[in-house]
């Protein structure tokens, strides 16, 4: 004689049960979704630490500004191959564990940072933290797993405002602690990114559950960078929405590491009223994704935010370019601000909502990658373009690229996945 194996009643006819475990999950997913909030803030906070300090600490090796830049390329370029990785790996063994060691290997990097000893042990040190500088997107894609696809779009502002708010801080704090020591703010950082792992290893649950995993078999081309990018732009909408994602911080990276030296020369400008601007927007940036964005999505939808981010962005770049005074730069500044802050959580979200759960960690892979990238190529078209057309020419041709970017992106025509979140419809 044979039996059938044994099924509780409770779990057959019992809807007190289901609602109870219904309950529980979403408590999970409410406390994962806190402290993956919690972990961009303290990532932000401390990179942001950094920048006050960061040119003072490579002089203790180093003179020249082209080493200060080449750090930073070797950190994107670092970032841009690794990223496909890390979001494949994640695809397959969960979120937790590619978050856990991504925060990880900031920390060591800080670290390395702080104590140095030689210029070769900070490139090192970049290195390690450009490779394993797969939070953002891991935490991008933990996001599009506890969250509907009509919800994306708000976690992705409150995301951002977090971002703003650890944008905000970082400088203050790092000013203050490198008061005291240069290498403060590094030991800092990888303090906070260690306190983040320890918290995250007793109180982070996994997202992604094991049926919901890839099971596709290894290739070399999900690894590749450009190869993944080249995949997924081949999806309906994703290659206009990559597209507009890397025009958009491609020009904004170029914006930021030229605006000083623009504003220097035309203006002659000293560094509190730049720093001033910045702050400007990072605290816009705050407001209107912290509570703005949230409110404004269920009415209008991801994709004309998104356009109105794009209009604003368009108006403050050309203000730049024609402003006849440093004044002016505040309230155009704040065009760029408010318009950044439209349209990062509604592309996220755009893009998220384009693919199934078991490529949310690629596709998230597939933005840092692209905006890595934009990390390297942003800041150099800014300084040819200044230096060899005219000064204005990052933000007049920063204005073109978007205005470019506006008409594609108005000729799509996008819809919520279907049920399941494992197919994508247009509408």
């Amino acid at each position: 004689m044979t039996f059938a194996p044994f099924t509780p009643y409770s779990r057959v006819v019992n809807p007190e049960f289901a609602l109870q475990n219904e309950a529980k999950r979403q408590r999970a997913s409410r406390g994962g979704l806190a402290f993956v909030m919690t972990t961009i803030f303290l990532d932000m906070l401390g990179a942001a630490i950094l920048l006050p300090v960061l040119p003072y600490i490579v002089r203790l090796y180093n003179t020249d500004a082209l080493t200060v830049a080449l750090l930073a390329v070797v950190y994107s370029v670092a970032q841009f191959s690794a990223a496909p990785i890390l979001g494949w790996l994640s695809d397959r063994s969960g979120r937790r564990p590619m978050l856990l060691l991504s925060v990880l290997g900031s920390a060591l990097g800080y670290y390395l940072f702080g104590i140095g000893g030689a210029l070769w042990v900070l490139f090192l040190s970049r290195l390690i933290d450009g490779i394993t500088g797969g939070n953002i997107s891991t935490a991008q894609a933990y996001i599009a797993d506890v969250t509907p696809p009509q919800d994306r779009a708000k976690n992705f502002a409150l995301m951002g405002a977090v971002f703003s708010l650890g944008f905000i801080l970082g400088p203050a704090i790092g000013g203050v602690l490198g008061q005291f020591n240069v290498i403060l703010p590094a030991l800092a950082a990888g303090t906070l990114s260690l306190f983040s792992v320890i918290f995250g290893y007793f109180l982070l649950p996994e997202s992604l559950t094991k049926e919901k995993r890839a099971t596709t078999p290894f290739n070399w081309s999900s690894i590749n960078p450009v190869a993944a990018i080249l995949e997924m732009a081949a999806r309906p909408n994703l290659a206009v929405l990559l597209f507009a994602t890397f025009v958009f911080n491609f020009v904004y990276g170029a914006m930021a590491s030229n605006f000083s030296v623009y504003t220097i020369e035309k203006f002659g400008a000293p560094p509190f009223e730049n720093a001033s601007v910045f702050t400007l927007v990072g605290a816009i940036g705050f407001i209107i994704q912290a509570g703005v964005v949230q409110r404004l999505v269920p009415r209008f939808g991801e994709k004309k935010l998104a356009l109105s981010g794009l209009v604003l962005q368009v108006l403050g770049f050309l203000g730049i370019g024609v402003a006849p005074a440093f004044w002016l730069l505040y309230p155009i500044s704040a065009l760029i601000g408010a318009g950044n802050a439209f349209m990062r959580p509604t592309l996220t979200a755009l893009i998220a909502n384009g693919v199934s759960f078991r490529e949310q960690g690629k596709v998230a892979g597939v933005t840092a990658s692209l905006t890595s990238l934009t990390y390297v190529l942003g800041p150099l078209w800014a300084g040819v373009s200044y230096d060899y057309v005219m000064p204005s020419a990052p933000y007049w041709t920063g204005a073109l690229m978007l205005a470019l970017t506006w008409l594609l992106v108005a000729r799509l025509k996008v819809g919520l996945p279907t049920k399941g979140d494992e197919q994508v419809r247009t509408a």
